[in-house]
């Protein structure tokens, strides 16, 4: 995947972005590629990058070619995590932590907006939990899903689902939004000005 933008190389507003993505090696070329096309444009902007932590899958990717980019990336990893070896030792910042709660909490307070890519369980898990909290007013951060190759259409069906049977509210569909280009990923954090409230992590 290449990607050409009118702006390349110059500053957001938003300063530091969270990556959440799968750590699994076995999957499709384009997935690992649009994760290097991702860090790699968010290091040219001079945008630190926080994530899982992970050398292996789309995380490590994620890493590798932000700090090849000269991004700062940030790295949270609980300690039964790190104790299993798959800690990336190269990182700007490496913070173990004593579990997952006390990961994502932290991830949330080092970011000013989250981007989804691909991934599985855990990802989903990530996903869901930053969507809420944000429906529930405990942060104001933009949530960006990139959908590539259509991976995320089923969970976009199903939020749509829910709206649909009136688990959820309309409104909700505007908690997040979604790409399929690094481009368009860049024009919303363009867009977007720096979060204002604090982030309440203490009802997370």
């Amino acid at each position: 995947m290449s990607f050409i933008s009118s702006k390349q190389g110059s500053k957001l507003s938003i300063s530091s972005v969270c990556v959440y993505c799968g750590s699994s090696n076995d999957v499709a070329p384009h997935f690992k590629s649009v994760a290097s096309d991702v860090a790699t444009a968010l290091a040219q902007r001079g945008i630190t990058i926080v994530y899982g932590g992970g050398h292996v899958g789309l995380m490590g990717i994620v890493a590798d070619a932000g700090l090849k980019a000269g991004a700062k990336v940030i790295g949270i990893i609980p300690e039964h995590i790190r104790s299993k070896e798959v800690q990336h030792n190269g990182l700007t910042e490496l913070h173990v932590v004593a579990n997952m709660h006390t990961r994502k909490n932290m991830m949330v307070e080092r970011s000013e907006a989250f981007v989804i890519l691909p991934g599985g369980l855990g990802t989903l898990d990530e996903a869901f939990e930053i969507l809420t909290w944000k429906k529930l007013k405990l942060h104001n951060k933009p949530i960006i899903i990139f959908n590539e190759g259509g991976y995320w259409d089923i969970f976009l069906a199903l939020i749509h689902q829910t709206v649909k049977e009136g688990f959820s509210q309309l409104p909700d569909l505007g908690l997040f939004k979604v790409v399929t280009t690094v481009d368009e990923l860049l024009a919303i954090l363009e867009s977007e000005a720096k979060p204002s409230a604090t982030v309440v992590t203490s009802k997370m």
